[in-house]
């Protein structure tokens, strides 16, 4: 056990009543999960603020608590540290507790709105396959060198995320690569953690339900660079108008990825068709078993990474080479009968405008595209009609049904949907509710060479409804269409 002034030395203390001496036997900030001997902090949350529930965590066992502003009744057995922000203080605190395992890892970070897990999650193939102990933190999954525990969240609480570093460095893991979303670095989940390298994808339309503004999303992901340390690299997407931007108060390296523009990392792609793409990347040629432009903007970020943290050239080449999509990403199903079909985790109009897009570069256009897609309940409404606009004017046929309603009724989605579909479009829109019964269709009317594309849930294996999650995997209920047909 740690003292309380050792656990709190890297926070800003403002002021302290009892004895700050006393040794913490565990921390939370859930006033459930106090027990006896443990320190409480209380974090002001969306939905709650854990100072309401300061007394609650004492007659849990909580001998220790931090906060913000003083409850109004003080007890004389318990040690009350008021800090600036609590949730910044249980993430320097939460570093402390575990050990600072993130100091003893070479950890990276990715943000922005598309491509995080695609890249975290390649990242940690690359230099697991080059023969180095790994960590990964996704969307998807979270790894310990190659053990794979259950994922919740993009990017977890403070607590969750140190005692996976420590872990991972008690496996005797080198490297960690994690995606850092926006609410975490705005809630200050990841305060406390020491990254050598951040990378930046790109930002689009997505979260606003939580940001309110484009300028606070975006606000949000430039203050993961602001925040890094001289000896770490900042990693931008230059072909991206925010890429500069978040490089504008760092005091990481710069270092720059494009397609489009000069850069120290750029890309040229050559050659795409559904199996790869040939790519050359600052002069030297290689294949990758991914597609799409978007994912030569992800390679390229893998690259730029990688060379970062030293990976030699041809070590790093012949790897990108081998690496396959992460789960959801542009999977591939193949029908008996000859259809295409594409499960891809695109819930965003840029996402699926990306996803599309490249679908119509490969494609020869004498075959019908038919997208399947919804969007997710109570979050982002505002995009809703911007991704039926997006999928209706770059598919031949468009079935719109339900995602994750989550407590929203799905019909009502679907309708906000297809408000962003003009007049002109409407003969090639079905409305299908049930997301089973729309693959089927979609499937239904498939001919050889048609493509389907069931956009929305990607590696998701779950439906969300009215608080209950059932089983539901896309790429499983298009793989049961296609023996059905």
């Amino acid at each position: 056990m740690s003292e309380v002034n050792e656990i709190l030395r890297n926070c800003k203390v403002e002021k302290t009543i009892g004895d700050d001496s006393r040794e913490v036997s565990s921390l939370a900030f859930d006033s459930r999960k106090c027990v006896v001997g443990g320190m409480f902090f209380a974090v002001r949350g969306t939905q709650v603020d854990g100072h309401d529930y300061i007394a609650k965590a004492i007659e849990n066992g909580a001998r220790t608590i931090v906060c913000e502003t003083l409850p109004e009744t003080l007890d004389d057995s318990v040690t009350y540290i008021v800090v600036e922000n609590s949730a910044k203080a249980l993430g320097f605190a939460a570093s402390e507790y575990y050990g600072n395992p993130s100091s003893k890892l070479r950890l990276v970070g990715v943000t922005g709105t598309n491509g995080k897990t695609t890249i975290a999650t390649l990242l940690y193939r690359l230099f697991t396959d080059a023969g180095y102990a790994c960590g990964l933190l996704s969307t998807i999954e979270n790894i310990i060198d190659g053990k794979v525990v259950p994922s919740t969240h993009t990017t977890g609480d403070q607590l969750e995320l140190n005692e996976l570093l420590a872990r991972m460095v008690d496996a005797g893991c080198e490297f960690a690569f994690m995606e850092v979303s926006s609410h975490s670095v705005d809630q200050d989940r990841i305060a406390g953690l020491t990254f050598e390298g951040g990378i930046f994808t790109n930002l689009t339309h997505d979260h606003l339900d939580y940001h309110k503004t484009i300028a606070a999303y975006r606000d949000a992901k430039k203050k993961f660079f602001d925040n890094l340390p001289s000896t770490a690299f900042a990693l931008t997407n230059l072909d991206d108008r925010n890429g500069t931007v978040m490089l504008q108060n760092t005091r990481a390296g710069k270092k720059t990825y494009s397609l489009l523009h000069d850069a120290d990392f750029k890309g040229v792609v050559l050659e795409s068709c559904f199996d790869g793409m040939k790519l050359k990347i600052n002069g030297k040629e290689l294949f990758t078993l991914l597609v799409g432009r978007f994912n030569a903007s992800n390679i390229l970020a893998i690259y730029g990474a990688a060379t970062s943290l030293g990976m030699r050239d041809d070590e790093l080449l012949c790897g990108i080479s081998r690496l396959h999509s992460a789960s959801g990403r542009f999977q591939m199903v193949y029908s008996k009968s000859g259809v295409i079909g594409i499960v891809d985790y695109a819930h965003t109009p840029d996402a699926l405008k990306n996803v599309l897009d490249t679908i119509n570069d490969i494609r020869t256009h004498n075959e019908t595209l038919i997208t399947v897609a919804g969007a997710g309940g109570n979050r982002d409404a505002a995009k809703r009609p911007e991704m039926a606009e997006a999928a209706v004017t770059r598919s031949d046929r468009l079935i719109l049904t339900s995602d994750n309603p989550r407590f929203e009724e799905p019909d009502e989605i679907i309708a906000q949907m297809k408000a962003g579909v003009s007049g002109a479009y409407y003969n090639k829109v079905l409305c299908i509710t049930d997301r089973r019964e729309a693959i089927r269709t979609a499937a239904a009317l498939a001919r050889r060479g048609d493509i389907i594309l069931v956009a929305g849930k990607g590696h998701e294996n779950y439906q969300d409804v009215k608080g209950v999650k059932h089983h539901f995997d896309d790429r499983e209920e298009l793989e049961n269409a296609f023996r059905e047909k």
